[in-house]
């Protein structure tokens, strides 16, 4: 292909290829597919996605903006360590979150949210009855946003959004730390919630969404707290 042929792609196939990258490349990190201090080669990735390195970089750099790969003083490029030390002022945005968006939506939300609420909660379930942990992290992310947008504030759904999205390599370990089958009482929990929300019960969809969210931060700093190296081998 000639320069000329190259110049005349359109800017949208481009921009829809640094998408795809930056996609893919996100969905890895995140379900740690690609573990934290993974290397990142830019020649490997322009083979493997069969293009020049000019969008691989730029997908690059947008996952670098927010935070999920690292350049070194060498130049070498890096999948970030998860930030351990500042775990808990990330927790303390996710139970407020959690409750915010919860006790909202049981304020604000109109009978269509109920159902689509009520079909993303089903999926859930499926994904607990099949012991599938990456499934259960996206259902109960689209579970909790479809709550949050009921709540009918797109600040707080977006900030809510971003949380649960940073979260997915510390839910990914979360899920990991039950050795035996995943337990029932996270649907359970949500069926609670959703009815608080049903009834318009504003104060018991807060304490119960408070109660949900914490029993996942204590879950959490009790893995990170054992004197054990994580194993996070998918």
């Amino acid at each position: 292909m000639t320069d000329t042929d190259n110049n005349s792609i359109p800017e949208r196939k481009r921009g829809s290829g640094v998408k795809m990258v930056y996609d893919l490349l996100r969905d890895e990190i995140l379900d740690l597919v690609l573990p934290p201090g993974s290397p990142i080669d830019e020649a490997q990735l322009a083979e493997r996605f069969k293009m020049s390195r000019t969008p691989i970089r730029e997908a690059l750099v947008r996952l670098a903006g927010e935070g999920l790969i690292d350049t070194l003083p060498n130049r070498s490029t890096m999948v970030s360590n998860i930030d351990f030390i500042n775990m808990n002022t990330y927790f303390d945005a996710l139970v407020l979150m959690y409750r915010v968006t919860t006790r909202l939506a049981a304020q604000h939300h109109r009978t269509e949210d109920l159902q689509v609420i009520r079909a993303r909660q089903a999926e859930f379930a499926a994904a607990v009855q099949a012991q599938d942990a990456l499934a259960m992290i996206a259902t109960n992310a689209a579970l909790h946003l479809a709550i949050a947008e009921a709540g009918r504030n797109s600040y707080f759904t977006g900030l809510f959004k971003r949380l649960l999205d940073e979260g997915r390599r510390i839910l990914r370990l979360y899920y990991q730390s039950y050795d035996d089958r995943l337990p029932q009482r996270f649907v359970d929990e949500h069926e609670d919630m959703i009815a608080a929300i049903a009834a318009r019960d504003a104060e018991e969809a807060d304490r119960l969404a408070r109660v949900h969210a914490e029993q996942i931060v204590h879950q959490i700093q009790m893995l990170f707290s054992r004197d054990r190296r994580l194993d996070i081998a998918l």
